[in-house]
């Protein structure tokens, strides 16, 4: 599975560089994290473990169908068009036709969970097949509206905390995680054949797409990444009241999660934006940091 995918890949954008996690971090999951995805953490409460679960494979077996494998693009968005029409019998209040989607079916009628989410999910799952560039960053920021905020509007469903202040720091918070994936893994992304980097921006600073290839880390490129680490910055730190409006349990892994992004920002910072050579991952003395920060009213 790539690295850079979803959001669904979001909502525990600190889980991703787990490259030394501590036991205690590696027993926040249950199931397999796909790259973000708070599935079952042990800060989640036990009644939400198996929803959480039903949307998390639903996102992983899309992202995989957009990736994996050696399948021609035409066959990945059919395969991809194929979900939508298991949503759409969902929607219908029809029986879907694979155990997947009959179990995301149960936890979307049991939890009254919006339909558009995932639909969201999967036209940005299409767009990851045909488009490798972003020529502005309103562009990659709608991108970020359907691959990564999803998840966050569907949690707040589930927490029962979904209003439209709540939803609007969770889309902060989610973009902004999204963003710091981008930055953290533009080597992996251009291996790949994708530039996340809004393309007017790189021109604006100078830096071009063979720079990224030979991994070349000038001032033109610290320029660069010092603008876009300090906007997602900015807007983490836009969306980051919502881990004091949530309580309890569930409050205090959104800290962990908004705590994790910006500690990546960091060590962005620290290794003067070469990711190319020194990928910023969290170490074990990280998530003791973390949950200090992620204490209530930290930010």
């Amino acid at each position: 599975m790539s690295d850079n995918k979803v959001a669904a890949k979001t909502y525990l954008q600190v889980s991703r560089s787990q490259h030394a996690t501590p036991r205690f971090a590696q027993k926040m999951d249950l199931v397999e994290h796909y790259e973000n995805f708070p599935v079952a953490s042990i800060l989640m409460p036990k009644r939400l473990r198996k929803p959480v679960a039903a949307i998390y494979h639903f996102a992983r077996a899309a992202d995989d169908i957009a990736d994996e494998g050696v399948l021609p693009n035409d066959e990945r968005l059919r395969q991809l068009d194929a979900f939508c029409a298991e949503l759409k019998r969902i929607e219908a209040n029809e029986t879907p036709l694979t155990p997947l989607f009959q179990n995301l079916a149960a936890t979307i009628r049991q939890h009254a969970l919006p339909m558009q989410p995932f639909y969201d999910l999967l036209d940005a799952f299409a767009q990851d097949v045909v488009q490798k560039r972003y020529k502005n960053f309103a562009e990659l920021q709608d991108y970020c509206r359907r691959s990564a905020n999803p998840v966050g509007t569907l949690m707040l469903h589930l927490y029962g905390e979904a209003t439209p202040v709540n939803i609007a720091y969770s889309d902060a918070i989610c973009t902004s995680l999204q963003l710091i994936n981008f930055w953290q893994d533009v080597a992996k992304d251009y291996a790949i054949a994708r530039i996340y980097l809004p393309l007017d921006e790189m021109a604006q600073y100078g830096v071009g797409d063979e720079q990224i290839a030979q991994g070349i880390t000038n001032d033109a490129w610290r320029r660069l990444m010092q603008f876009q680490v300090q906007r997602a910055r900015a807007m983490m730190l836009q969306g980051a009241p919502l881990g004091s409006i949530l309580t309890g349990r569930i409050g205090l892994e959104m800290r962990m999660i908004i705590a994790g992004g910006l500690r990546i920002l960091d060590k962005l910072e620290h290794v003067q934006y070469d990711m190319f050579r020194r990928r910023p991952v969290l170490r074990p003395f990280d998530w003791l940091i973390m949950l200090a920060k992620s204490a209530p009213h930290s930010y």
